[in-house]
């Protein structure tokens, strides 16, 4: 049976229907202490080794050679609309004389690792000198000593980090990793697509046969299994090797049943724009982004709960330009420029002051549910519990047979 929405998820459907400010509005500004509280457990816990830096660096070009080269995942940068530029790297170039190709070649965690993962067990150079990882991908990196220690003398914007985010449990310190931007997995669905019905449950995802063939699912093993989770009454956050196998058991039952199209990473938006897909496990900013050519386009909370994540800078082993990266870094944690980013991604910003900007640039933010959500809303955001390296594999393993069919 389908809940009933609240007048709050009445809301939410209505601001995103509006889209007040921009297109990419949506989640730039959340503030609170509980919303920096989830953020801060986001994660996986890590213990990195002690590594000899000269085996982890690069002879540094960045003083002769004002270039360098960032992965990071789509539709995650401000874009001109008009000309498909970049407005905040054009000004960093022009700020700084350094020229930055831009990549969006990461569409999920361990795809984007298996690309990188035999340059970096060989000791060589990836050809990247930053990208962006979600929390617990950092954790493993940090681990593999396979990221190297950020030099905060190139990023005095540093400080402005959220006081909440400045020491993580993957991350103590913030010596390997800062913030780019957060946000929560929840579910998007093209009513033209599902007969003009709402998709509201992560159970109608699995049994609606409504949506018979149309349903993708994430391939980020912790977002798919922790939705899973919260529908089962279950808290991601503490949950056991039985409520993971339940949980798997559930998934590959809607699978064997038809009811999945398939599993995503971030390319799921097309499908969902076109009606291919009808529903699917979707990251808020991406879904408001896609409303803007296709109005109709929905997205639910469920009244179970939500997943919260940060994505992080990283920068990897034998980046050639590690200076310019801290550049680069530097220049983002200045408020007013991811004011910018935040007011176009509609994700949520990780720099103190940010927020402030976007509310002093049009008033209808603070109105907004979307950037300011209520308590509610943040009280049934959580976060996926911190792995051990046994747990990871095992659970890894598990999700790859079901998504592989391996």
């Amino acid at each position: 049976m389908t809940d009933r929405p609240t007048d709050r998820d009445h809301d939410f459907d209505r601001a995103l229907t509006r889209g007040l400010l921009s297109r990419r509005t949506m989640l730039a500004g959340i503030g609170g202490a509980g919303l920096a509280s989830l953020l801060a457990a986001c994660g996986t816990k890590g213990t990195a080794t002690k590594a000899d830096p000269s085996s982890q660096a690069a002879a540094d070009r960045s003083d002769t050679e004002k270039v360098l080269s960032w992965s990071n995942w789509p539709e995650y940068i401000d874009v001109n609309d008009d000309t498909q530029a970049h407005p905040t790297l054009d000004a960093f170039s022009k700020q700084t004389g350094i020229k930055v190709t831009y990549t969006e070649d990461y569409n999920d965690n361990d795809e984007f690792f298996a690309k990188v993962q035999p340059q970096l067990r060989a000791g060589a150079d990836t050809g990247r000198d930053l990208w962006c990882s979600t929390d617990w991908m950092v954790a493993k990196l940090i681990r593999l000593n396979w990221v190297q220690e950020l030099d905060k003398a190139n990023i005095p914007n540093a400080k402005n980090v959220q006081d909440t985010l400045a020491d993580v449990e993957f991350d103590p310190g913030r010596k390997f990793s800062l913030p780019w931007q957060s946000g929560f997995t929840g579910i998007g669905y093209n009513p033209k697509a599902t007969g003009g019905k709402k998709i509201e449950t992560f159970e109608q995802l699995l049994t609606d046969k409504a949506l018979k063939g149309k349903v993708t699912l994430l391939t980020e093993m912790r977002d798919t299994v922790g939705m899973a989770l919260l529908a089962m009454g279950k808290d991601p956050a503490k949950f056991t090797d039985a409520d993971f196998d339940a949980a798997i058991a559930q998934l590959a039952e809607a699978k064997e049943s038809g009811q999945l199209k398939g599993f995503t990473g971030n390319e799921y938006g097309k499908g969902l724009a076109s009606g291919d897909i009808a529903a699917c496990l979707a990251w808020t900013g991406d879904v408001v982004q896609l409303k803007a050519d296709n109005p109709s386009l929905g997205y639910t909370l469920p009244s179970t709960g939500h997943l919260i994540w940060s994505d992080n800078f990283v920068i990897p082993n034998k980046a050639k330009h590690k200076k310019n990266a801290e550049i680069l870094i530097n220049y983002f944690y200045d408020p007013k420029v991811m004011a910018q980013v935040v007011g176009y991604v509609n994700y949520i910003s990780v720099v103190k002051g940010a927020e402030d900007i976007l509310v002093a640039e049009d008033p209808d933010v603070a109105n907004n549910p979307l950037i300011f959500p209520s308590e509610e809303v943040l009280g049934r955001a959580h976060v996926f519990r911190g792995l051990t390296e046994e747990e990871e594999t095992k659970y890894n393993k598990a999700f790859q047979a079901l998504t592989t069919g391996g």
